[in-house]
């Protein structure tokens, strides 16, 4: 992903401290942040890899509860501080190409929206 984005002239900082959440891409330039979420950890809807281990499995739904909540309050506090938002889940790179991401990833960019999914 961020091998892609340098290729096509965007510039970024990786896990910026200063925001909350330490987003994983910030592009400043675009007031646009980009989180690449894992669909086993962040839990993504209906994905075939957001899979819950059978053992153990009440210490496994608090802790997935808690990353959910967690990835729910940072996006709160980017979207209160003017940062738009895309949320890229793992199963888009294992399913599709880099460059199919980067189809959908640079119109938003370039566009106004205040918030993308890809997966």
């Amino acid at each position: 992903m961020r091998r892609a984005l340098h290729a096509y002239g965007f510039r970024f900082r990786l896990h910026d401290r200063r925001l909350p959440g330490r987003p994983d891409i910030v592009l400043p330039k675009w007031g646009a942040v980009i989180e690449v979420r894992g669909c086993f950890w962040h839990r993504h809807e209906n994905c075939r890899f957001a899979t819950t281990p059978s053992t153990r499995p009440e210490f496994w739904s608090v802790k997935f509860a808690a990353n959910v909540a967690r990835d729910a309050r940072n996006l709160a506090a980017l979207h209160a501080d003017s940062w738009r938002v895309a949320v890229v889940w793992e199963c888009a790179f294992r399913t599709g190409t880099i460059m199919s991401i980067m189809d959908r990833i640079i119109p938003w960019l370039e566009g106004d929206d205040d918030f993308a999914e890809i997966s």
